[in-house]
């Protein structure tokens, strides 16, 4: 591999908060190794359309703080094909960009290790979503600021409900993964939390339901994550409310809302450790490989492990909510 003189910066998939902070640390880092830094704006197809900038010092300023990303994200169909890929390649050549950082998921990861695949170029992967759900890091980028949010939120719904003796079904981010749902539930005392990866058993559930909650007396949180088998908050709450029609039932979805905000400070932290170890990793001939932190440590991790490999939940931790829900 060459010298490495300039430094491209993308983000791609969903938007979390910190990718800002992380941004700013490469373009810092890649200034501070003598390279020049090169913003890609909306994502890979941004690439592919040659939607580049060069950004100095100042023009990171004052973001570190803020919420989403200065880049925009886009999901790019073109780019899931070689044709598009060669495209991407091409851009980046005429631009004299010898290297290619990319914030996201496992779905950008799998665009990044396609791109070395077929055209040598070096790129390296910081993990940027809410979800938590990248294998070979301890935390993503967005995660700790997601979770704030929905507790903040779910401690506001708990004063209601306690108003009205309501049961509430809270449901928050997490497609795939229970990693936010998790978490929330145990921080905000909920009498259950249902997650993609456990089967949810209704009667379970509802025994669960009945030793906390009385219609005429005390209120109850169900944390639901979107991805949750049975169809989500609604479809849970309209069962349970066939089978106790004595229940006042409501449903909140938090949605998008955990996606923005300021960043916390574990996140801008965490970003800005990670877009610098991301610079320091390509200076050192580093590629195809994702940073993350495991034990408050930076770790290098293959993008073919991240890919294809899967980030279980705590199995402590939903035993803890079943002990904590007595």
């Amino acid at each position: 591999m060459g010298k490495i003189k300039r430094i491209g910066v993308l983000t791609s998939g969903g938007d979390a908060p910190g990718m800002n902070a992380a941004i700013r640390a490469v373009v810092r880092t890649s200034i501070y190794n003598g390279c020049e830094a090169y913003g890609i704006y909306g994502g890979y197809q941004g690439l592919i359309e040659g939607d580049i900038k060069r950004l100095k010092s100042g023009d990171v300023s004052n973001i570190i703080q803020r919420g989403g990303t200065i880049l925009k994200s886009a999901r790019s169909t073109e780019f899931r094909t070689p044709e598009g890929r060669t495209k991407a390649a091409q851009v980046l050549a005429e631009h004299k960009i010898d290297a290619l950082v990319v914030i996201g998921g496992d779905g950008s990861f799998t665009g990044a290790k396609l791109l070395i695949q077929e055209h040598d170029i070096p790129v390296v992967g910081i993990p940027g979503t809410i979800d938590n759900d990248l294998y070979g890091t301890d935390s993503t980028i967005g995660y700790d600021t997601a979770v704030n949010t929905a507790v903040e939120a779910v401690d506001k719904i708990k004063d209601t409900a306690s108003a009205h003796n309501r049961l509430f079904f809270v449901e928050v981010m997490g497609r795939d993964a229970g990693f936010i749902a998790l978490r929330t539930a145990i921080a905000t005392g909920a009498e259950a939390v249902l997650v993609p990866e456990v089967e949810t058993d209704l009667g379970d559930l509802e025994r669960f339901i009945e030793k906390d909650y009385n219609p005429k007396t005390s209120s109850g949180i169900v944390i639901v994550a979107e991805g949750e088998k049975s169809g989500g908050a609604y479809s849970i709450a309209e069962k349970v409310a066939q089978k106790h029609p004595e229940y006042d039932i409501r449903v909140s979805v938090l949605g998008h809302m955990q996606r923005g905000g300021s960043p916390s400070q574990f996140d801008r932290v965490l970003a800005s450790q990670l877009g610098a170890a991301a610079v320091d990793a390509l200076m050192d001939d580093q590629k195809s490989i994702m940073l993350g932190i495991m034990n408050k440590e930076i770790v290098h991790v293959p993008f073919n492990k991240t890919i294809k490999h899967t980030k279980n939940l705590n199995p402590e931790l939903l035993g803890l909510v079943r002990v904590l829900s007595i």
